[in-house]
C-alpha cells in the first residue's frame, strides 16, 4: 500500500505566496505594530490542516477534517506583551490586529524594519509524503487493521476503540529584527483503548503512538507492537492487585515514567514561572538539587519526536537545554521574555498552541539522561517497594510541585525481586523533594513513544518525554492499607 506521492517542493520558501503576502505588506503591518513604540514585534502566520477518523467495535462511528489559518500579531514592551490575532489574512484586518496589540506601547520603542532576511533551520522532520496528500483509503484498512489485531491477540477482549489523527501544519515567523523563517510541522498518531471481561470483571487498558513522521511511519510492525501494549496493559490487571500502604521505594520504569518528571519536576523549571517568584526552582540556579546521578535535559532536537521542532514559536533557534547537570541546577526554559530578563539568550522554548496565542516558555521533550546502574541492579536494591510503570490521571501544584498520579499498572517488588503486578495505586509526593531522593538511575533511557500533550495556561502543545529506570527512596504510595 503505497501512500500517493507528493508534489514537487514548493517554490515558496517562505510561504509568502502560501499566504498571500509580501514584503511591502509585511512593512505597513510592522509599521502599524511598531510605531506606537514597543520594544520588539513579530508576525506568526499558520495554516494547519486536520484529520481524524475514530472506529468503535469495526464500525466508523465519526471521521472529521479541518482547516484553520491565520496569523498572531505582538508587541512587546518591557515584560508586558499585547497580542492580537486575525483569522483574515487581507492588509486592513492585519493593519487592526497590529492596532490593537500595540495599544499597550506609549512612545519611544524600535523601529520597524525594512527588509526580511530569510534565516535557514535543520529540517528534523522531513517526510516522503505530506499528510495533506494521503488519502482516507490509505487510512481505512490501518484503522482496520488495529481493531482486528487487538481482538486477535486475546478472545477475552470485548470491544475496541481506534483513533487516527493527522496534521499538517505550515508557519511562518517575521520579526521586527527583519528576520523571517519559515517551518512545514508533521503529526500523526493512532490510539487504540480495549475492554476484557474474564471471570464476571472488566478491565480496560490502552496504548498510542505518535510522531513527526508520515503515514508509511505507521506501518503494520509499529501498529502490532502498539495493539499488544494495549491488550499486555489490560489482561495484566486480572492478576494485579493493591501494593502495601505508606512510604516506600518507588522504581521509576524506562519511558512513560517520564511524564512523572515532565509534570512535578519540568514545569517548575520554566522561566515564566521563576521570572515571577512562583517556582520553588527560582533561587535554585547553581545549586545542588539532586545526587549526581541526576542529569536532566529538554531538547527539541530529536528528529521526528513530538516535541522536535526546526525552530520555536518566536523564530528563535532550538536547542538541547540542560537543566540539571549532575545534580546541579544549571538554566530554565526560555522564550524571549525571560532570556531578556535575566539577560541570556533564549533556550528556543518559546511555544505557542496556535497563532490565536501568545508563547510562553514550553518544555519539548524532557527526559532524564543515562545513569551509572542496570535495571537490575536498581531492583535488586529494593526490599520492598513498587515499580510504576504507566500513569493516568495526575495532579500538580506547578509552583510548590506537589503531586498525586494514580499508577495504571505496575509492580510488586519483594526482597529484591518482582514478585506481581499491582493496580489502583496512587502516589503522592513533592516534584523537588522527589528529584532530592532518586539515588540510583540506570542506563536504560527510553523516550516514549506516545502521544503527549502539555497544557499550560489553557494553552495545549505536543511533547516528549523519556526516563531510565530510577529509584525513589521513598514516596507515600496509596494502597490496600490506605
Amino acid at each position: 500500500m503505497t501512500p500517493p506521492l507528493s508534489p514537487a517542493p514548493p517554490r515558496d520558501p517562505l510561504y509568502y505566496d502560501f499566504f498571500g503576502i509580501d514584503e511591502e505588506l509585511l512593512r505597513r503591518v510592522f509599521a502599524e505594530l511598531m510605531g506606537h513604540g514597543a520594544d520588539y514585534g513579530d508576525l506568526y502566520f499558520e495554516q494547519s490542516r486536520r484529520s481524524s477518523i475514530s472506529m468503535e467495535d469495526g464500525i466508523i462511528s465519526r471521521a472529521s477534517s479541518s482547516v484553520d489559518r491565520g496569523v498572531g500579531v505582538r508587541a512587546v514592551v518591557g515584560d508586558q506583551t499585547g497580542y492580537a490575532y486575525s483569522e483574515d489574512l487581507d492588509l486592513q484586518s492585519m493593519l487592526q490586529a497590529a492596532r490593537t496589540a500595540a495599544s499597550i506601547a506609549r512612545g519611544g520603542g524600535g523601529a520597524p524594519p525594512q527588509g526580511f532576511a530569510r534565516r535557514e533551520f535543520a529540517d528534523l522532520y522531513a517526510i516522503p509524503h505530506a499528510w495533506e496528500d494521503v488519502e482516507v483509503a490509505t487510512i481505512l484498512p490501518l484503522v482496520a487493521h488495529i481493531d482486528a489485531t487487538c481482538r486477535r491477540l486475546d478472545p477475552a477482549i470485548t470491544k475496541v476503540s481506534v483513533t487516527w489523527a493527522n496534521a499538517d501544519s505550515r508557519v511562518l515567523v517575521v520579526t521586527s529584527e527583519g528576520f523571517a523563517q519559515a517551518d512545514r510541522r508533521p503529526m500523526g498518531l493512532v490510539a487504540a483503548s480495549v475492554t476484557a471481561e474474564k471471570d464476571g470483571q472488566v478491565q480496560s487498558g490502552s496504548a498510542n503512538l505518535s510522531a513527526r513522521h508520515g503515514v508509511e511511519h505507521f506501518d503494520t510492525a509499529r501498529l502490532d507492537e502498539m495493539c499488544r501494549k494495549a491488550v499486555d496493559r489490560t489482561m495484566i490487571l486480572f492478576e494485579a492487585r493493591k501494593p502495601p500502604a505508606g512510604e516506600l521505594p518507588v522504581v521509576l520504569a524506562a519511558g512513560a515514567s517520564g511524564i512523572l518528571l515532565h509534570e512535578a519536576i519540568g514545569h517548575g523549571m520554566e522561566a515564566d514561572f521563576n521570572r515571577k517568584g512562583t517556582s520553588i526552582f527560582s533561587t535554585m540556579i547553581d545549586k545542588k538539587v539532586a545526587a549526581d546521578c541526576v542529569t536532566i535535559v529538554d531538547s527539541a532536537l530529536h528528529p521526528h519526536e513530538r516535541g522536535a521542532l526546526n525552530f520555536d514559536d518566536e523564530g528563535n533557534a532550538t536547542e538541547r537545554t540542560v537543566l540539571v547537570e549532575q545534580g546541579t541546577m544549571r538554566s530554565y526554559l526560555h522564550d524571549r521574555l525571560s532570556a531578556k530578563h535575566y539577560g541570556i539568550p533564549s533556550t528556543g522554548s518559546g511555544r505557542r498552541q496556535s497563532f490565536r496565542h501568545a508563547p510562553m516558555p514550553r518544555m519539548r521533550c524532557t527526559y532524564m539522561e543515562n545513569g551509572p546502574h542496570s535495571r537490575e541492579e536498581i531492583i535488586a536494591s529494593v526490599d520492598r517497594g513498587i515499580i510504576a510503570e504507566t500513569f493516568t490521571n495526575g495532579q500538580v501544584a506547578i509552583g510548590a510541585g506537589d503531586f498525586t498520579f494514580y499508577i495504571k499498572n505496575g509492580w510488586l517488588i519483594e526482597h529484591g525481586k518482582i514478585t506481581a503486578p499491582i493496580k489502583d495505586v496512587n502516589i503522592i509526593g513533592n516534584g523537588p523533594e522527589a528529584l532530592g531522593r532518586i539515588t540510583m538511575v540506570a542506563d536504560d533511557l527510553a523516550i516514549d513513544s506516545g502521544g503527549w500533550t502539555c497544557g499550560k495556561d489553557g494553552q495545549s502543545v505536543p511533547v516528549s518525554q523519556g526516563l531510565p529506570t530510577a529509584l525513589v527512596s521513598k514516596l507515600t504510595v496509596g494502597g490496600e492499607d490506605a
